[in-house]
Order: structure tokens, then sequence, then C-alpha cells
């Protein structure tokens, strides 16, 4: 049986996003797909709707119930085959009773999904997606997905629900925190990794699990960054912005895709023919799996846009939804609307077809048990080189944002005290971060930890100074006394856990509670502070930048949180991450993102400064339009120096290439890593071009006073957009190409492509 898999799986490797075959009965090449007709054909319409019908289990919940504990609550339904997955369970011998139950008591005998919320890590828990994607390392991405796929698949799992791969350019909406971020290239890079380090080479090996992308479409774009919310956007945003994070997914070859809570243009996501039918069926061939986000179906009543529960389901599935997620309209609704008329059985068996092929793919029907060995599971849980793997994940993510008179690093010898202040000091159960509820309250290595086993020679004391909850300052005082008692201080400030991710919009993105007024508190005792900011999204901290010393980005780091974070405070770590995101000013400010466009009337100036004079441009009268600290920007312990860009050209043809080149020297003390970014701009086209388009990157290590010539190739590939007929490809003309440590301090020079060459859109981001 193996055998019939090895086709499928080149094409894979090969990055394609054709992943199952036509599903036409009349070819039967395929052994697997001739399985596929043949249980089909033994189906009954009600077996038929139950093998789209997915529901939560009892160990985990990401509704409104919280269950905490295994029962056999589904054991009838799965006898009569009325479920297809449960998901959100997991252990071994419980998730191999269930298949025993599906495979040997139902008619049919067919296998169970059984899928998790594996969002950034199982047991052992990874930095959040956006603190990941900090670190700019597509190759330590792909090894985080994987150590998660090995842990949760040997916990009984073969479906996880993520990468995210939504754009997210508003602070305010809290599943930023789940994402890559606010630039379509980096995201798509990004959300590509993830998709390999899940599904590996073969779907059928018990040490990868089938990706799920989310969420289809343009969910990060959510009016007034509040969750769930209206979007409302051109075709050409769509295109340009939101749809290539999910073709690159696809074509690194995610198996499954989720629909979004949002309505787009007028019309929910779960029943948005166009997004599903034409551009994810026609135009892009996905033959996987699609399923609804929780309740998706049940919810286009709320919306509007169905009329009850039967008519839902009747839009939801010609649309293209396959998988009913928690609704159960599937399940007690498509038998009557197929036998009525008003649902084609097509789209019934079409649906069925893709979720038994995935089952077919992942090896379940040659071995139901496959994810399911206690003695592997007690391997992989928890593991030696799973643990190094989050810790060296850790390190990476963190940014730093700024080092006033280079504070760090410290001197781990050094006898000096060190006051730890702050609601996240001495935390460890908000260092898990959003979505990690695989991952127990217990395990993580807290700030405090980390910093007392990393400085030998210093005296550690802590004080927590507030809660995180409350707005009382009771604690304030003993915060003061410590910091005064001190030579240095660490503040360690920012969000909970819960105070980001899905159902956590917050109008207001600066530290949450009292935190700021304890910093202010200890800041006036004059004593060097380091502030250690925790969060899954970009903050305002407009007054630590102006007031505070060192500032660190420190996201929700994960198991190895304190060790990571203390690594680089004592310098064993020299900081490399930039920012996947802009951080703002003002929340006024967003939503906020560098790859914007120019106006009619563009402000040149940096600063606006209040005052009785008025100026038509576009501009806020009080704080500058531009980022606090802008996408890409990260600093280190050594300094570099950018100089000599040069283009082997100023005209790009056709079929041609334009090298770019610049050197860049490390000019300080530290080895260390640094990402040289190159963005391009368009300066005229059918539609309006953004001021800075990442296109580029390398992640590069220098020594003390190494010099590298960095070279980049530009092709007219990367130069195509969606233009005003809709159709892909270049346009000619002048365009600046920029090159720098980040988004805003760059280098430039010019270039003209020539004539028009089409690209053709096929294959989707490449490095």
């Amino acid at each position: 049986m193996r055998k019939t898999f090895i086709p499928i799986l080149l094409v894979v490797i090969l990055g394609s996003a054709m992943l199952f075959s036509s599903f036409k009965p009349e070819d039967k090449k395929d052994k697997t797909e001739q399985r596929v007709e043949d249980l089909l054909s033994k189906m009954t319409l009600e077996e038929k709707a139950g093998q789209l019908n997915f529901v939560v289990g009892d160990l985990f919940n990401t509704g409104p119930t919280v269950r905490t504990s295994e029962s056999d609550k589904f054991n009838e339904a799965i006898r009569k085959g009325e479920i297809t997955g449960i998901f959100n369970i997991h252990g071994a011998a419980y998730t191999g009773k269930l298949q025993k139950l599906a495979v040997e008591e139902s008619r049919l005998g067919i296998p169970l999904l059984i899928g998790a919320d594996v969002i950034h890590g199982f047991k052992t828990v990874f930095p959040i997606p956006l603190g990941e994607s900090a670190s700019w390392d597509l190759a330590a991405i792909e090894k985080s997905a994987r150590v998660a796929a090995k842990e949760s698949a040997a916990s009984g799992i073969n479906l996880t629900f993520a990468p995210m791969a939504d754009v997210a350019r508003d602070a305010r909406w809290g599943r930023t925190a789940e994402g890559a971020g606010e630039d379509p290239y980096l995201v798509s890079l990004i959300t590509a990794a993830r998709v390999k380090g899940f599904q590996g080479n073969s779907l059928s090996d018990p040490q990868t699990i089938a990706a799920c992308v989310k969420h289809f479409v343009a969910y990060g774009a959510a009016e007034a960054g509040r969750d769930y919310n209206t979007v409302d956007m051109s075709e050409y945003e769509l295109r340009n912005t939101y749809l290539p994070p999910f073709k690159a997914a696809l074509d690194a070859g995610s198996a499954t895709i989720m629909t979004a809570f949002n309505e787009l243009n007028g019309v929910p996501a779960t029943a948005h023919t166009k997004v599903m039918r034409q551009i994810l069926r026609d135009e892009w061939g996905f033959k996987g799996l699609v399923i609804s986000d929780w309740q998706n179906i049940w919810e286009m009543t709320s919306h509007g846009y169905a009329q009850n529960n039967a008519h839902a389901g009747e839009l939801a599935l010609k649309a293209g939804t396959d998988l009913d997620m928690m609704a159960e309209i599937y399940l007690k609704e498509l038998p009557q609307l197929v036998k009525s008329g008003k649902v084609e059985q097509k789209y019934l068996d079409d649906a069925v077809r893709r979720v038994l092929w995935l089952k077919f793919k992942l090896g379940l029907f040659d071995n139901p048990y496959l994810y399911s060995n206690t003695k592997t599971e007690k391997k992989q849980i928890r593991s030696k080189e799973n643990l190094q793997a989050a810790f060296d994940m850790a390190q990476r993510s963190i940014v730093l944002l700024k080092n006033e008179n280079n504070l760090l690093p410290l001197s781990a010898s050094a006898k000096q005290k060190i006051a730890v202040i702050g609601p996240l000091g001495n935390n460890k159960e908000d260092m898990n971060g959003t979505w990690s509820f695989f991952g127990e309250a217990q395990h993580p290595v807290s700030f405090l930890e980390g910093i007392k086993k990393y400085a030998k020679g210093a005296e550690v004391t802590y004080a927590e100074g507030c809660e995180l909850y409350s707005d009382s300052k009771a604690k304030f005082d003993a915060a003061v006394a410590a910091a005064n008692k001190a030579d240095v201080v660490v503040m360690a400030i920012g969000e909970s856990a819960v105070m980001n991710g899905e159902g956590a919009s917050r109008a207001d993105v600066s530290l949450p509670g009292v935190q700021l007024e304890l910093v202010k508190a200890i800041h006036a005792t004059g004593k060097p502070i380091i502030a250690l900011v925790s969060s899954g999204r970009a903050l305002e901290l407009t007054w630590l930048d102006e007031n505070i010393p060192t500032i660190l980005a420190t996201w929700s780091l994960g198991s190895e949180a304190g060790n990571a974070v203390a690594s680089v405070l004592f310098g064993e770590y020299n900081p490399s991450g930039k920012l996947p995101v802009s951080f703002p000013r003002a929340v006024g400010q967003l939503p906020l993102y560098y790859n914007h466009k120019n106006t009619g009337r563009a402000y040149d100036g940096n600063h606006s400064e209040p005052g009785s004079e008025r100026v038509y441009k576009s501009r806020y009268r009080d704080v500058p339009n531009t980022a606090l600290y802008p996408f890409g920007y990260g600093l280190s312990y050594t300094t570099y120096k950018y100089d000599n860009l040069k283009l082997s050209t100023d005209k790009l043809a056709p079929a041609g290439q334009l090298q770019v080149s610049i050197d860049v020297t490390n000019t300080g003390k530290y080895a260390g890593e640094e990402v040289v970014q190159l963005y391009t701009r368009d300066l005229v086209g059918s539609i309006t071009r953004p001021v800075k388009e990442l296109k580029k990157f390398q992640k590069l290590t220098f020594m003390p006073g190494e010099r590298k010539t960095v070279k980049f190739t530009i092709s007219p590939e990367d130069l195509a957009f969606w233009r005003a007929d809709l159709t892909y490809g270049t346009e000619p003309g002048d365009f600046k190409v920029f090159v720098g440590p980040n988004s805003r301090d760059v280098q430039e020079a010019s270039f003209t492509l020539l004539k028009d060459g089409s690209v053709k859109y096929e294959s989707s981001i490449k490095n």
C-alpha cells in the first residue's frame, strides 16, 4: 500500500499545491482513489454527513465551555459514523481507544481525524508565532513546527489548525500574536516554513501531521482591529496583500485550509463562492480539504446571510466548505437537503472524497493506531532535544529596541545587586503565551529563575510591584525599596497570555493596568532600568522609549523564556531579532504598517508640532506619522555599517536579472547576526503602489571587524503585482531599490524596467 503514495509525495516535495487527485470516478488508475470510491459507494447519506462533522473533545476547548477529563460521550456517535473526527484531545492511549471504536465498532470502519490547535509547540512550548517571526530565521521556524509535529503526533494528533497566514496591520487585533506580522512577503515565507515543518516529506510519516492554513481570507483586516469584525476591501488589496501567504502555504503543500470568521465584502467567508470556488479551487487548483472555523456555518444566521441552519448548510457546502466544525449543521441538515434537491449530491460526495483522501494520506486506513504509540509519546514529550530547540528559538525571537550607553550586556560574574521587578518577573504560566493550553503552567522557566541561574556573581531580589489584573498600587513601595537597594533593575512588564490572542482585541495598546505608573515610580529612583516587554502585539511604548535606557521585546517566549532572556541579558547570546510589525507612537495611528501608499498630499516631515498653523498635508498634529520602531527594526550589542550600494545595471530587461550588492561591516566588538533587508518601490503603476515593499533578505553572521559584500538578485518576477485590469504581471517604468537594517534606515538606488514582462502566477514567494 505504501507504494501508492510515491507519486503524490513527489508532488509535495516539489512544493506543489496539487496535493490530491482530481477525484473523477471514471479515472481508476490510482489505487487509493479506487478505495475512496469503493468506500463512498457503500455510504448512506447519513454516513456521508457524519464524515463532515468535526467536534471538540473533552480535554481542552477553545470555545465557550470547558471540559477537563476524558469521557465516553463520543462512543455512540463514533459507532454510528456521526463523527469524522475530534479535536483538542490528546494522549496516545485515549486516541487509540477512540480509533479502535471507529475502525472496529462502526459499520464502515473509517478512522478518525484527531485535530488540535498546536500553534507554537505542544508540551514543549515555543515563542508565540509573532515572536518566532521576529527571528527572521526560516530554518529555525521550520524546526519549531517540526518539533511540535513530533510531540503532538506522538500524543495521537494527526491534524493541526495552523499556521495562521493572516496579514495583521492593526495592533489592536488580538490574533496578531498568532501570525507573522504586517508584510505579505515575510508572512508568506514564514507560513510556508511552518507548513513544511508540520508536514515534512510525507503525511503518512507518524512524526508528521497535516497542516491547516488559516483563516481564509482577510481575517487580519477586521475593522477597528476588533476580532470577528467586518472586512471590506478591493480585489486589488485582497490579491496583492492578503492572498499571497495562503498561496505560499498551499504551494508548500498544506493539506487543508480553514475559513475565516469575518465577512468579506458582504459575504461570510464560509460561504464565499468567489474566493473558495473561483480562486482557491479554479485558479489555484487546490484539491484539499476546506474546514470551517468554530461554528462558522451556524454564525451565518447571525451575519444575516442565512435564513436558518438548513440554509446556512446549503450555502456553505455549495460555496466549498467541506468540513463543519462544531455546528453539526451538516450532520443534521444535509441528508434532507440532498433528498429535497436543494443541494446536489455531487457537492456532498466531493466533500466526503476530500475527507477520506486525507485520512488515506495520513496512513490511517493502513494503520489506524499510527499516531497512538505510548512508548513514542513518552520518548518525545519535552525531550532534552526539544527543549534545546525551544531555547534556541526563544533567543532568536528577542528584539533589542534600545540600549542607551551600552547598558547591556550585563556581566554574569560581577558582584552586583539586581532587582527583578514587575508582574511578569516571577511568572511561569504567562510565559507560555496565548494558544498554549497543551503546555502545563508549571513548566516554563520564569525570568527570575533564568536570571538567578545565569547571574552567578550577583545578588538577585524580586518584587512584584503590581498585579496584571488590578489597578492597586499597594505593592509599589516594596518595589521601590527593592530598586533603591539594587545596582540595576530589570522590569518585567507587558501582557499576560490572555491579553492577546483570539477574542482579545484591545482598544488601548499601551501597558495594561498600572504598569506604566510602576515603571515611572522605579524610574524616579534614578537606577538604570532594563525593560523586558512581553506582548502578543506591537505596544505603544513612547514613554519608555523617551525615559528607559534599555528595552527588549520579549513577546511570550515559551518553555525556555527565562533561560533565553538571561542568556541575552548576560551576553551569552547577542540579540538578532527584527520586528515583524511596526510599533506605534500612539494608538490613534492604527492601523500602522511600513508598506503604505502615498497620498496626493504626502507629508515629508518626520515630526508634527502642535501650534496654530494649519498644514494641508496628510499628517497628525500631535505625533509624527512614522512608527516609533519601524518594521524590520532591531539592534545588536555590536554595530554595523552599510555602504557602497551598487546595481549591476540601471536597465532591467523583461527576461533579465539585476544584481544588487552592498558592503556590510561589523564595526563593533561582538560577533553577531544581522538581517540585511532589500526593498523596492514601483514609482508609477496602473494602480498606486506602496512606498516600499520587502523583496529579499539575508540573515548573516559577522565576526568583529568582518566585512561582507551582500548580494541580491532582482528579476521581473519580483516586481509583479495584480494590475488595474486584475491580471498578474509587471509594468515598465522606474523603480527604486533600498537596502538596510530595517525599513526606515536604508540606502537607495534607481533602475528602470524596460517593458512589460508578464509573469505567470503559479509559484509563490522566493527568498
